[in-house]
């Protein structure tokens, strides 16, 4: 799935995701691949992840952030 992280407090290790179906999922600290947690400001940006349902709540697993390209650069290094 995809979505949209909406606010993530560092320092309590949680906060929310949007799906792209509007849903708000909770994800934990340890819901995020060992690669991409969190270490700075999340707020606004997107993310792919697994959805499940722990203790009747829906939740956000396997959280990655997809690799995006900045379009300038990409232009940029296809002019050399």
């Amino acid at each position: 799935m995809q979505g949209t992280i909406v606010w993530f407090n560092l320092d309590k290790g949680f906060g929310f995701i949007r799906t792209e179906q509007g849903e708000r999922l909770y994800v934990a600290r340890s819901g995020f691949s060992p690669e991409h947690v969190p270490t700075e400001r999340v707020a606004g940006r997107d993310v792919r992840f697994d959805r499940e349902v722990a203790e009747g709540d829906p939740c956000a697993v396997n959280v990655i952030f997809p690799v995006t390209v900045d379009a300038r650069r990409a232009r940029l290094r296809h002019q050399r």
